[in-house]
């Protein structure tokens, strides 16, 4: 698989099977994804995999804390709005994602149920959360960013599907202690792994993409 392949094939999982990811694999994974760059090579991650009972009990917890109607509380804030594009393409997204699910806008309890599923981390079998020093600007998330994409394209080499998602990250409380996470790391971000369920209708939805000639300015060519 060349690296063209691997963006094209790419997508963002949210129903894995049952099926775990093996050591050497993720190994694997995260020896070719660690060659990110990064600022001055200042490789600011610190990597914590969960997988097997460590995982199975922090998906309980956050459906525990769900249910319970306990508020997310990353460490990185989400952002409180958006620009009206991207607003827009968010609000686009998830009208897809319903229609693939054949779920009605009004459908409040369906809608309940596919919700849930981010809290129970897409039922992936092994979540790699990128953590960095909290003392580090948005030059280092920009090279988290870099490394989580890496480990997607490298899982995309192995044949593992993967999910980026702050949901992921969202009760840092339960993942400190789950991880041995020190307090002077932030959590960032979280990339689900696993072999994706290639049947379920989740999968089936593929995000668009704006074309080139939206998005780029070529100057002296």
């Amino acid at each position: 698989m060349n690296v063209s392949e691997a963006l094209n094939s790419r997508y963002t999982c949210r129903a894995f099977k049952p099926d775990p990811v093996g050591r050497e694999t993720t190994l694997k994974i995260l020896e070719a994804a660690t060659r990110a760059p990064s600022w001055a090579n200042t490789q600011p991650w610190e990597i914590f995999v969960a997988a097997g009972k460590v995982l199975d009990e922090i998906r309980q917890g956050y459906l525990d804390n769900y249910r319970k109607g306990i508020n997310r509380n990353p460490d990185l804030p989400a952002p409180q709005r958006w620009p009206a594009a991207l607003q827009k393409r968010i609000e686009e997204l998830g009208a897809k994602r319903f229609e693939a699910m054949g779920i009605d806008r009004e459908d409040t309890v369906a809608r309940q149920v596919l919700l849930e599923q981010n809290y129970r981390l897409f039922g992936s079998t092994a979540v790699m959360y990128l953590c960095m020093d909290r003392s580090l600007t948005p030059w280092s998330v920009f090279d988290m960013g870099s490394l989580a994409e890496s480990i997607m394209l490298a899982a995309q080499e192995q044949g593992v599907d993967s999910a980026p998602a702050v949901m992921l990250v969202a009760y840092p409380d339960i993942l400190r202690p789950a991880l041995d996470i020190p307090d002077d790391l932030s959590i960032v971000l979280g990339v689900a792994l696993g072999y994706g369920d290639p049947d379920h209708p989740q999968n089936r939805c593929r995000s668009p993409r704006r074309p080139l000639q939206e998005v780029v300015r070529l100057r002296g060519y």
